[in-house]
């Protein structure tokens, strides 16, 4: 007859992914995602964004067909705030940047954007 096999898996109290890899788990997005940002705080972020990335800034400015002065004029504005929100819904890796950068999922932000659109 065959030796019984021996089990080569290790028990739970023995092992832990921060034992074996030597590396803590942090979470890989944000813990407080729960609830959506708000449309203006989102709408600030994403101008925040703008501002530090001129050449995002710029490609915005020719989309919406804004120069320097109606830009500033429009800040704060409702149709600024759905306008930022839609540019950066609709391109991902500004998305995904913003997101990283501010410390919310696009989920969330997706969600602002589909309560904006008709969703809720």
């Amino acid at each position: 007859m065959l030796a019984p096999l021996r089990s080569f898996a290790s028990s739970a109290n023995s092992a832990s992914i921060e034992t074996v890899t030597k590396h803590p788990m942090r979470p890989a997005l944000p813990v407080s995602d729960r609830a959506a940002p708000d449309v203006s705080a989102l709408a600030d972020a994403c101008l925040g964004y703008l501002a530090d990335n001129p050449e995002e800034l710029l490609a915005f400015m020719q989309h919406a067909g804004f120069d320097p002065q109606n830009l500033r004029a429009s800040v704060g504005t409702l149709r600024l705030q759905h306008g930022l929100i839609d540019y950066f819904a609709a391109n991902e890796a500004i998305l995904l940047a913003l997101c990283a950068n501010a410390g919310f999922s696009p989920e969330s932000f997706m969600r602002v954007w589909h309560r904006l659109n008709g969703g809720e």
